[in-house]
């Protein structure tokens, strides 16, 4: 590994998990009086930051806000923390620098980017189905998790009601104030579950996402070009769904499943506008035999979340479901915060409270 400082922050370039100990800066001068002031004996210890950055989120445009944001960063946050900035290499290192800083004792990790970059630090903060811990046993310190929205979309942000503004989110971390978030975990496939923070979704809003992604470079644009290539050979399918261990029910004709454990998804779209992240439940809405002229026609309550009335949309509270196909066709999508998972079937449930977030 080798560390660099760049304006004055210890970043981390590697393509493994960083350490986390940041450079000290040079104590403050008083130009006035000439006087060096130093933290005295008594002083709190400084605590550990380390933002995740993809450099190359939102065409490289991630990269260029964070490196005018940094000055700000550092004059605001440097007296009481220290600051490891790093920068992921490719997909999924974001979730091995978490697992990394959680190990060594990180007081947050702080994801900045898009929607994208907070599900891989959140799938960091978990390994081999349990959360990370330091390696101490006998600490009782927990890891929490920050965001600063930076990318293509923000769609998580939008249910705490937050500004796509990085200055307000250095300042929520500044202040320090935390709530516990719930996480959503996903199973049903060999290999580990697979956790999201934001809203999990099934068929056409998923193979919607899937095409979506390949268009970033468009911006919020992508999620348009995304629906009109997902609605190209679409059928609505028949599903068995079970919700918290109940009986198996079928429901005809389903177009989208959303499950929600916060409000929005698609740049902006309030798919599940009951969906509350420290609620200890999803909200779990089912759009049935939906045509293509019905989004066009209702595109305007599924942005405002105005949509649970209309004719065919289901909403119902869970704790877990369990979604199978009828015809075992294997080719209903899933994803989950933006990340393509494959195909049913699938099962959901929810850790309540499991993350400290820093809100």
């Amino acid at each position: 590994m080798v560390m660099v400082l760049h304006h004055g922050i210890a970043v981390a370039m590697m393509a493994k998990p960083p350490i986390i100990r940041a450079e000290q800066p040079v104590a403050p001068q008083d130009l006035t009086s000439g006087r060096t002031f130093l933290r005295g004996a008594n002083s709190p210890p400084r605590r550990d930051l380390v933002f995740v950055v993809n450099p190359r989120g939102a065409n490289g445009k991630t990269g260029e806000q964070w490196k005018k944001l940094l000055p700000y960063l550092r004059s605001r946050l440097c007296s009481d923390y220290n600051i490891c900035e790093s920068l992921t290499s490719g997909p999924y290192h974001a979730i091995d620098i978490t697992r990394e800083a959680i190990h060594q004792g990180a007081d947050a990790v702080i994801a900045v980017g898009g929607d994208g970059t907070l599900h891989e630090v959140v799938n960091g903060f978990f390994l081999g189905g349990e959360p990370v811990s330091d390696h101490d046993p006998k600490s009782i310190h927990s890891t929490a998790l920050g965001l600063i929205p930076l990318g293509t979309g923000s769609d998580f942000a939008r249910t705490f009601g937050w500004k796509n503004d990085p200055h307000d989110a250095i300042e929520r971390i500044a202040k320090g104030i935390k709530c516990r978030v719930d996480v959503g975990v996903i199973s049903g496939v060999i290999g580990e579950p697979h956790y999201f923070i934001n809203v999990a979704d099934i068929h056409l809003s998923a193979k919607a996402g899937y095409h979506a992604s390949k268009y970033k470079k468009f911006g919020n644009l992508c999620y348009v070009i995304g629906a009109l290539q997902a609605f190209f050979g679409h059928h609505n399918q028949d599903l068995r769904i079970k919700v918290d261990d109940g009986e198996w029910e079928v429901y005809s004709q389903v177009t989208a499943l959303c499950i929600g454990n916060a409000k929005y998804f698609g740049g902006g779209m309030k798919i599940t506008p009951n969906g509350n992240p420290s609620s200890g439940s999803f909200e779990v809405v089912i759009l049935q035999d939906f045509k293509w002229y019905d989004f066009i026609f209702k595109l305007h309550k599924l942005y405002n979340g105005t949509h649970l009335s209309v004719k065919n949309v289901i909403s119902r509270s869970a704790c877990s479901i369990e979604v199978e196909e009828l015809g075992n066709k294997g080719n209903v999508y899933v994803q989950s915060d933006g990340e393509f998972l494959g195909f049913l079937p699938r099962k959901f449930h929810i850790l309540p409270g499991v993350i400290e977030m820093i809100c």
